[in-house]
């Protein structure tokens, strides 16, 4: 199965740091963010990788020709500058050889169980599903019903409504009927329209999960893998 991260936004909430290099690349305990994520998904077998880049993607594609990740083939495909979420994974279906793929962004780190993931997936045989944390409620907010189907999404919420979405993702193929161009963002009227239809469910995750949106972010994320040791 093949994972997508989108890679490709300019990180203007962490201007401090992406002026010069894009936010996957922003390092964190040494290394980039980009590699954490990658390295996570490699401890459940996950191999290959589609880095969809956009913003200064040169600065990935140079460092993935110098550093190798044994048994990994990674792909970083250009999918524009100005691209928004569901436009770059538009642009990668023929990557994706109408198959179910994994996804998430560059920026945050979890350790969300992916096997499991999948196999709640692969269950309950919906179009889509999302893993939900609990963080702070500035995060896209969703409810859950009882049988774990997603029957609200919204993208953001200024109201703490429980879980939201942690951006660790399970499609089908299927997902691309509901994309309509580069304009597109995947957290609208994608993922709405597929909660609408019953089609979306979420893997509830407990443990640990943090997004690197702001300079913040990035020093809250480090001392929570401090703590994690060996964990990530």
């Amino acid at each position: 199965m093949k994972c997508v991260i989108l890679a490709g936004g300019r990180g203007t909430r962490l201007s401090e740091l992406t002026n010069k290099i894009p936010k996957p690349m922003v390092k964190v305990k040494g290394k980039p963010i980009l590699i954490h994520i990658i390295n996570h998904y490699r401890k459940y077998g996950i191999k290959k990788f589609i880095i969809a880049a956009g913003y200064k993607k040169e600065i990935i594609k140079k460092f993935f020709k110098k550093v190798s990740i044994k048994n990994c083939d990674i792909q970083v495909v250009n999918t524009g500058i100005h691209t928004m979420t569901g436009g770059r994974i538009k642009r990668l279906k023929k990557y994706l050889l109408n198959k179910t793929f994994l996804m998430t962004y560059g920026d945050g780190l979890s350790n969300v169980n992916i096997k499991s993931l999948i196999k709640f997936h692969k269950k309950n045989k919906k179009i889509a599903t999302l893993t939900a944390v609990r963080p702070p409620a500035r995060f896209g907010a969703i409810k859950i019903s009882t049988k774990k189907t997603v029957t609200y999404f919204k993208e953001k919420s200024n109201l703490d409504e429980g879980w939201v979405n942690g951006g660790f993702f399970v499609f089908e193929p299927k997902l691309f009927d509901f994309i309509k161009n580069d304009k597109t963002f995947l957290e609208r009227e994608p993922l709405q329209k597929i909660s609408k239809l019953k089609q979306l469910y979420a893997f509830k995750h407990t443990g640990f999960w943090q997004c690197m949106d702001t300079l913040r972010d990035k020093e809250l994320l480090e001392k929570k893998l401090r703590k994690l040791k060996n964990e990530m």
